[in-house]
């Protein structure tokens, strides 16, 4: 059977069913997490399907196992390629490793060493090139063909798709009666399957995908009615990051999609925080767009299954979003007052903030904001606070001190 014949019978409830199967040789039991924090916050009951707690940190090992498991002997014996950064690198790379087969993996040469470490461990020989996946992916393509390894592309295969499509599966069973189901989309792999086989299990469940912003390529799609490239695309969801969707999978996505929705990188941050806090789940940028996109649905009492894509991040970039995020929640703040220059005045300004119970956390003394210093000199100060309520509170006290605080932009 040929790759074109293959691929017009996936997609089908029969090999859905069939994949559903063979992905559990893989896959850990992501049973759904209702969230008391999300549902109070919306009016819904809010579920999430934690694919970031799959042993490879994210959903794509589905879509690479079921794959391999599609191909011939002789496809085995010559081995799998592909081109990724993330999390598709670990899931192929999983999956030729459970098929005993060779796997090579073309990262970009500036995917972070942490990355590459964990898909050498899952046993794929690793070529870094380029300076972006387009690069590396060209590379991987001139490696198939002399090689005659078979290319496994991240979202752009039906069966795939297919594997992805394994979650609807799974929340159905799980929560028969579910209204909603919302997908994160990258190039709209996970989103094809997903809303293809929710249609055949029930047609009345509507599946809403979910972008960046800065990377709306399904969106842009679906407008034109053709598959569209961005220009570019910027976001700090970096898994779904994709200038160009699918053009295999473009038309399930046209005809069980429902609607798409996008979130801006400041949601994602926020939303990072309220996962830790109220799930003690860490879960990356492009898995949390389903989370930022609870607030954006208008409905009332609908049970929601929102899924958690991955949850590979590296710790520089945990550490910035948290941050960030609590700059976000006006936890941390920074004001400028003018004071003058002359002893006590520093203790007096910190006693204001301490009466407040605010936390000091950075101070910046700066004599020569004036060329008079007796007149008045800058104190920048990082002030921790409780919330919003609470840093109100504290400019407010400053204010009436006579100190004429200023907002100014936060670095830490």
């Amino acid at each position: 059977m040929d790759t074109n014949e293959m691929e017009e019978r996936m997609l089908t409830l029969e090999k859905f069913e069939e994949a559903s199967e063979i992905v559990k040789q893989v896959t850990l039991e992501t049973k759904l997490v209702y969230s008391e924090y999300f549902s109070n916050l919306t009016g819904n009951k809010i579920f999430f399907k934690p694919e970031n707690l799959q042993f490879t940190g994210a959903y794509k090992v589905r879509g690479a196992y079921y794959k391999t498991s599609t191909l011939s002997e002789e496809e085995k014996k010559r081995g799998v390629i592909t081109a990724s950064a993330g999390n598709h690198a670990q899931g192929v790379a999983y999956a030729a490793q459970r098929n005993h087969m060779k796997a090579t993996i073309v990262m970009p040469t500036t995917t972070p060493l942490i990355k590459v470490n964990r898909t050498k461990n899952f046993g794929a020989e690793v070529v870094l090139y380029g300076d972006v996946y387009d690069e590396a992916c060209a590379r991987a393509y001139e490696l198939a063909e002399e090689h005659g390894y078979t290319f496994i592309h991240p979202f752009d295969d039906l069966a795939v798709a297919t594997g992805q499509g394994t979650i609807a599966m799974e929340i159905v069973k799980e929560l028969p009666l579910v209204d909603y189901i919302l997908v994160p989309i990258g190039g709209g792999g996970l989103a094809a399957g997903v809303s293809t086989l929710a249609k055949m299990l029930n047609p009345k469940i509507k599946v809403i995908g979910v972008e960046p912003a800065g990377a709306a390529c399904m969106k842009a799609s679906i407008n034109r009615g053709e598959v569209t490239t961005l220009p570019q695309v910027n976001t700090i969801a970096d898994g779904t990051a994709v200038k160009t969707p699918g053009s295999k999978i473009f038309s399930y996505i046209q005809d069980n999609l429902d609607d798409i929705i996008t979130v801006e990188d400041e949601e994602l941050i926020v939303s990072f925080l309220d996962m830790v806090e109220n799930h003690k789940m860490i879960v990356e940028n492009s898995g949390l767009l389903t989370a930022a996109a609870l607030k954006h649905l208008d409905v009332k009492d609908k049970k929601i299954v929102a899924i958690l894509s991955g949850g590979n991040m590296d710790i520089i970039t945990m550490s910035s979003v948290v941050q960030q995020g609590l700059i976000f929640r006006d936890r941390i703040f920074t004001v400028s007052v003018l004071l003058p220059d002359k002893p006590g005045e520093l203790c007096k300004v910190a006693g204001i903030i301490a009466e407040e119970n605010g936390n000091v956390i950075k101070l910046e003394h700066n004599q020569f904001v004036s060329t008079n210093r007796n007149a008045a000199v800058e104190l920048r100060i990082t002030i921790e606070a409780f919330g919003v309520e609470h840093k109100q509170r504290i400019l407010a006290r400053l204010e009436q001190e006579n100190y004429k605080p200023k907002l100014v932009r936060t670095n830490i």
